[in-house]
């Protein structure tokens, strides 16, 4: 029962971290396939810390969209907001410190490629007045990286190319051109990395698209990793290249492509340096 003396008040740490902590294991149970019912979840929180329904609806959409900016899926239902209290940021940053493998436990897992006409979708569009990033929120972003943490995630990256050969193949064989489809080569398991790109596919008319695949748990917006090399290629073979996001993979994977320049669609920041001693 929501208690009255707690209307317009701040949330307090053990209250947060009871509401991040029961929202784990919603999002567990939906990335896994779980039956559960958000409903319940809601009245037995509610019971707990005695909080009003709509405080407690509005702040699993704030713990959305923490996770969306740290490239974490998000339950269905609780669309970001992003107006919220500094302090779910830190009881966030509580929550995945104590329970370090919550990240990407369940988050990786063998999908079925839908038709082509379902996967692709339009690449977001440029926002020139994006919100600003409060500071904590900036450092717990940093804490749990999310372009380190897809960039080193090897099984994510491998179920992902996986999963373009196979939307590939289906395309093809769907535009009438079994004989392509037969012939789409996974570069990068057949031949290794370091080709510039992951999957040798084809258009309909037999031309060579080189797909580099970079895939991501988060949303379409979640920043990755471009190696030199890859842009190299991207610059030299600007017709044949392109990038394929793959994003919302653990829960409804879905496509956008980008081209060359892709100075053009994102913003390429400098992250590392190559040091030579002497």
């Amino acid at each position: 029962m929501a208690d009255d003396t707690k209307m317009g008040t701040d949330w307090s740490d053990d209250e947060l971290d009871a509401i991040v902590e029961d929202y784990f294991v919603m999002l567990s149970a939906d990335i896994s396939g779980q039956p559960y019912v958000k409903s319940h979840h809601s009245a037995a929180l509610m019971d707990a810390i005695g909080r009003t329904h709509r405080s407690v609806e509005f702040k699993h959409q704030n713990i959305s969209a923490v996770l969306d900016e740290l490239g974490i899926p998000w339950i269905p239902g609780y669309k970001p907001k992003r107006n919220y209290q500094g302090a779910i940021f830190d009881a966030v940053d509580r929550y995945l410190t104590r329970h370090p493998g919550a990240i990407e436990k369940g988050f990786v897992r063998v999908v079925a490629p839908e038709p082509a006409a379902d996967v692709f979708v339009s690449a977001p569009t440029r926002k020139a007045d994006e919100p600003h990033m409060p500071d904590r929120l900036r450092r717990l972003v940093r804490k749990f990286d999310p372009v380190v943490r897809d960039f080193r995630n090897r099984t994510l990256g491998t179920a992902g190319e996986e999963f373009v050969l196979n939307v590939e193949k289906r395309r093809l064989a769907a535009e009438g051109r079994l004989d392509l489809a037969k012939t789409v080569e996974w570069v990068a398991k057949e031949k290794g990395d370091g080709a510039g790109y992951d999957i040798l596919s084809f258009d309909v008319s037999g031309r060579k698209r080189l797909i580099e695949v970079k895939t991501t748990n988060g949303s379409a917006r979640t920043p990755f990793f471009l190696t030199r090399n890859e842009r190299d290629l991207s610059q030299e073979r600007s017709v044949d290249w392109r990038l394929y996001r793959v994003h919302s993979f653990a829960t409804a994977p879905r496509i956008f492509e980008l081209h060359a320049p892709l100075e053009n669609a994102v913003s390429l920041v400098p992250e590392t340096w190559r040091a030579f001693v002497g």
